[in-house]
């Protein structure tokens, strides 16, 4: 594998992680998904790495255009790159029909 597929590779889960790192640093929104999720804080930090759980975080944040819009601005993306990443992660080739 190359070393440019490779970094392609883990980009997905390296833009959820600063999702999920976004999120943990929201005292309004953290609560939330762990109430959403079912996750206890401490499975959370558990199990941060985790593509099935980096895929309920950008699950979460895709549910609010506001919340999208707010990671991508902290973080310098656009705002379809959160998206692109969630359909590289597990669970992300679902059809959703809402």
């Amino acid at each position: 594998m190359r070393s440019d597929e490779r970094k392609d590779a883990t980009a997905p889960e390296i833009l959820a992680l600063k999702a999920l790192a976004w999120l943990a640093g929201r005292e309004d929104l953290l609560p939330v998904f762990l109430g959403s999720s079912g996750l206890a804080a401490a499975d959370l930090r558990r199990r941060a790495g985790e593509p099935e759980i980096l895929g309920a975080v950008l699950d979460f944040l895709l549910m609010d255009d506001d919340w999208i819009r707010a990671f991508c601005d902290d973080a310098g993306l656009g705002y379809h790159e959160p998206m692109r990443a969630r359909a590289a992660l597990p669970g992300g080739q679902q059809t959703h029909w809402t």
